[in-house]
């Protein structure tokens, strides 16, 4: 019933239960859902009842250099992983939004954001469609886009950019952390057959 209910209703939630509880756009990643920088201020002003969690994918030394009000910093798989084991028992009790983004959203915020559809999907197959996070969506355009036009709703109120003159060591040493993880991932996923993990 639940793929059924997927393919004649396109703008389902990860576990087909319900439509997204946030407006949605067209982003730049077709299989990603996402929004705009404005939905994100007016879900942290309270003006949507959800309970949620912002993932900055950013690199620590750009996040402490401003990221989004109540926001968490997680850049590699091992912190995806550990998110999911850690939160995995509130979860089931309390349904939670997520939203992802990096710099641009473009790169490390989807990669990341599609790694925990997968895991949630993979630890919940036993039980499809459901999952631990079925609504979660990426934040178009990224810390640079909301910085733009919600500077108030930033700690500190200021951006970073990744390729700050300033961090380039620091550049380099959390690319060669992410580089580690990547390479692995691109092995495995070249061994399994191809589908969408949505």
């Amino acid at each position: 019933m639940a793929l059924e209910r997927m393919e004649s209703e396109p703008c389902l939630i990860g576990d087909a239960s319900t439509q997204h509880s946030l407006p949605t756009i067209d982003g730049k990643h077709s299989d990603l859902i996402s929004i705009e920088s404005k939905t994100v201020g007016r879900l942290l002003q309270g003006e949507y009842s959800q309970d949620y969690t912002i993932i900055g994918c950013r690199y620590p030394y750009e996040f402490d250099g401003g990221h989004i009000q109540g926001a968490m910093n997680i850049f590699t798989e091992e912190g995806i992983r550990s998110f999911l084991e850690n939160q995995r028992a509130s979860v089931i009790c309390k349904r939670q939004v997520l939203v992802f983004h990096c710099e641009f959203s473009s790169k490390r915020g989807p990669k990341l954001m599609r790694l925990l559809r997968s895991l949630d999907r993979k630890e919940n197959s036993h039980r499809y469609p459901e999952l631990y996070y079925p609504e979660i969506y990426l934040l178009d355009g990224g810390y640079k886009a909301f910085y733009e036009c919600n500077k108030a709703q930033c700690n500190p109120q200021a951006y970073l950019p990744m390729l700050h003159e300033d961090h380039s060591s620091d550049l380099r040493h959390f690319r060669t952390r992410s580089k580690s993880w990547t390479a692995g991932e691109k092995r495995s996923r070249s061994r399994r057959v191809a589908q969408s993990p949505y």
